[in-house]
């Protein structure tokens, strides 16, 4: 191919405390950006992916946000994991670069721009169906939210309070603490005081370890407790103590434990190209990720042309019938997929999937006209 290639961006964590889910993203990436260069490409041209490091640092994430749209030029933007990162990338790419931007990870729900997809699971896809089908199995009634202090834990209580209150059940405490917080143990106090049966968990890295060891130092699952967590899967199962988070459960669009013919394949082609720490996972937003770039390939292959107004045309409503966990598809003036869920739990160190949720909508509202 003499013609120059597709220069795409990607802004992830591949240093700092979520290196452990950015460097899976940048792995999946390079896999999914090699598969389609091998086949022929795109527009019979190859694609370049340009990844870039944000440490972990809101701060570092913009600049490099930057970078790609005013020094790199890219045609689109990948990337993101804590929603204040999204909100840094968004405020360097869309709000100042006017680019196409797709986020990949499971977040909060009401991101609204024209210029922004998002292709993780939302507050309708995990909270809404997780706590009905948690109060029905299990006959939990009271519940204790610990929480890092940021939009994406807020705005989930919200949700949880909602459909807890809704289902006949309440709301012991509510607590809110930097990322970094390592002492947890007057929350743990309040919680076995509390009695509480449930602790929904929106405390984060670094800050999750502290607080799941310090609550299971404390007894409370071994009195009867439940943990969820809804980000949690396979990366941090492997990472904390087996007995920190055994029964502890999550919801969300993929386990590397569904077994579908797709999911299996693409698991072991990663796994044959990056083994190691850094796993293939929903939580990393590595699914996210795969599916985004998936469908923009498809977008700009139907539009003919990588003119971005007519690329978002095709994006509004484009599909993928295969991907990790099942197919998915943007509901049209939403800029958000609907998507296969599951429930997963901690079963002896090893993520189970205990349900499948079947095809949930994101009931975003929709996007103005650009």
């Amino acid at each position: 191919m003499s013609q120059a290639s597709i220069k795409i961006g990607l802004v992830t964590d591949q240093t700092g405390a979520l290196s452990f889910l950015g460097i899976a993203n940048a792995n999946l990436a390079r896999l999914v950006v090699d598969e389609i260069n091998a086949g022929g490409g795109l527009l019979g041209r190859q694609i370049e992916l340009i990844a870039e490091d944000s440490a972990t640092d809101d701060k570092v994430a913009a600049a490099k946000a930057t970078k790609l749209v005013k020094g790199d030029r890219v045609e689109v933007i990948f990337g993101g994991i804590y929603s204040s990162t999204r909100q840094a990338i968004k405020g360097s790419a869309v709000v100042q670069g006017k680019k196409l931007y797709i986020y990949p990870e499971q977040y909060e729900g009401e991101e609204s721009d024209p210029l922004i997809f998002c292709t993780g699971p939302v507050p309708a896809q995990q909270v809404d169906p997780l706590i009905p089908w948690l109060m029905k199995h299990t006959e939990a009634r009271r519940f204790y939210l610990p929480s890092a202090d940021y939009i994406w834990p807020r705005v989930m209580n919200k949700r949880v309070r909602a459909a807890v209150t809704a289902h006949g059940g309440s709301i012991l405490g509510e607590e809110y603490f930097p990322v970094d917080h390592a002492d947890y143990r007057s929350t743990v106090d309040k919680i076995m005081s509390s009695e509480a049966q449930v602790v929904f968990n929106t405390t984060v890295p670094p800050g999750v370890a502290p607080f799941l060891q310090q609550l299971y130092e404390a007894g409370f699952t071994k009195r009867g407790g439940l943990i969820v967590c809804p980000y949690f899967e396979e990366n941090l199962a492997s990472l904390l103590p087996a007995e920190h988070v055994e029964g502890l459960y999550s919801c969300l669009d993929y386990y590397q434990a569904v077994s579908d013919p797709f999911s299996t394949a693409l698991l072991r082609r990663y796994d044959e190209r990056f083994p190691g720490s850094a796993k293939f996972t929903a939580g990393s937003a590595c699914t996210g990720l795969y599916r985004g770039l998936k469908l923009w390939e498809a977008a700009v292959r139907e539009a003919g042309t990588l003119d971005q107004a007519a690329v978002i045309r095709a994006l509004d409503h484009a599909r993928i019938a295969e991907g990790p966990g099942g197919a998915a598809e943007m509901v049209p003036g939403q800029h958000h997929l609907r998507l296969t869920m599951y429930v997963g739990q901690v079963q002896a160190g090893q993520m189970k999937v205990i349900e499948n949720l079947g095809v949930i909508d994101p009931n975003e509202r929709v996007q103005s006209a650009q």
